[in-house]
């Protein structure tokens, strides 16, 4: 992944978007799970990987700590499409925080992926990350 296209993640203290990301092997940019923590600052466009938490309505889908990282105005325009983690157990509402964002911020999820995911997942998003900034780079170009 070119310094162009960059990856931000929140993981919560069960690590498992964090084990997903490290077994991407790419650079990227931590939400702190504290809000007294200092909060990332994307350079240029970002993808995010998010994982879901939400009660059996869908209520609290969206880690608090990542609506105020997308609260900002300049972290969100960099925003260019979202990788959604979940659980399957959790039926309608899985990977349900980025189908939220996506919505609300007009961007697409390129990826769902369970737990800290399979190598299959890894591979599959490593490769579409790389054709998506192909796209992005010829978009923004």
């Amino acid at each position: 992944m070119s310094p162009a296209l960059g990856l931000v993640y929140f993981s919560s203290v069960s690590g498992n978007t964090a084990r997903f990301i490290a077994k991407l092997g790419l650079p990227a940019q931590r939400i702190p799970i504290s809000p007294k923590d200092e909060m990332p600052v994307p350079v240029g466009n970002y993808v995010l990987a998010c994982p879901t938490f939400a009660d059996g309505e869908g209520r609290g889908a969206v880690p608090k700590q990542v609506i105020r990282f997308l609260n900002d105005p300049a972290r969100r325009a960099g925003l260019k499409g979202l990788l959604a983690g979940g659980n399957r157990n959790f039926g309608a509402t899985w990977a349900l925080a980025g189908r939220i964002i996506a919505e609300k911020c007009n961007v697409p999820v390129l990826y769902s992926f369970e737990l800290a995911g399979t190598e299959t997942d890894v591979a599959r998003v490593r490769r579409g990350l790389d054709l998506f900034r192909g796209v992005e780079c010829s978009i923004m170009a």
